[in-house]
């Protein structure tokens, strides 16, 4: 049997969760826990906000316009993500959702949006980023999210990068075809960051640059086949996660 209740109802709260805090709700977060979680006054749900832990609270006080969530007991204390960043050329509305959701449900200790030459989406709507984290998190009993930071371009990203970090490059070109032995020759380091480039890959010139600009490069081959650009951020965090990660 499962040591979690995946049927318990869960809310991201942006406040402060102790023995007694009162969350008061507007007319929109009202709504969506009477008619969407179809909570009733008294009931119980739980809550998170990415630091205090897991609490179970009770709905009060309801009325027409508002309504009250009282914290009552900590049930899990808080966790942390394991520190890997997930880098990625933006995609398309749907598709970027998706990355968003399955990265977040994978453990990354951030978002980071980097735009490429053949990048499809030049612009980020980093609130329906965040959104789709919260929305993971909220399904899959998580209780931290990943933080969410604004789109730049690709030099920037690789100017900016710590020297201690390890940079796991998605690499069709990978000399080394099995990723796990990859991984696992990649040298000492403190963080990882997994990138993850457009559909149509990385330009040359781009390919060049990435690996003349971090020292700690762990080049990552996905297969055989090609895959979409959502795909491989699932199929890269999970070698990633078993091999460098939280899964050992």
């Amino acid at each position: 049997m499962s040591r979690y209740d995946f049927s318990a109802q869960r809310l991201f709260v942006a406040a402060p969760l102790a023995a007694g805090a009162r969350i008061v709700l507007d007319a929109d977060r009202l709504n969506y826990l009477l008619n969407v979680l179809r909570l009733r006054e008294g009931d119980a749900i739980l809550l998170f906000n990415g630091g205090d832990g897991e609490w179970r609270a009770r709905l009060e006080e309801v009325s027409r316009r508002k309504g009250v969530l009282v914290a009552e007991e900590r049930l899990r204390e808080q966790t942390a993500c394991a520190d890997l960043h997930y880098c990625f050329a933006p995609l398309k509305h749907a598709r970027l959702d998706y990355m968003a959701q399955k990265a977040t449900e994978m453990g990354v200790s951030r978002l980071s949006p980097v735009i490429t030459r053949r990048t499809q989406a030049r612009r980020v709507n980093l609130e329906r980023l965040a959104a789709n984290a919260v929305e993971a998190a909220e399904q899959c009993g998580l209780l931290s999210l990943p933080e969410v930071v604004e789109e730049v371009s690709l030099d920037d990203y690789l100017a900016a990068r710590p020297p201690g970090r390890l940079l796991v490059f998605c690499d069709e070109d990978a000399e080394l075809a099995d990723p796990i032995s990859a991984l696992r020759a990649a040298p000492a380091h403190r963080g990882v960051d997994v990138l993850v480039g457009p559909e149509g890959g990385f330009d040359p010139a781009e390919r060049v640059a990435i690996l003349a600009a971090a020292p700690l490069v762990a080049r990552l081959s996905l297969g055989p086949r090609i895959l979409r650009a959502d795909t491989a951020a699932v199929a890269a965090l999970t070698v990633v996660q078993a091999v460098l990660g939280d899964w050992r």
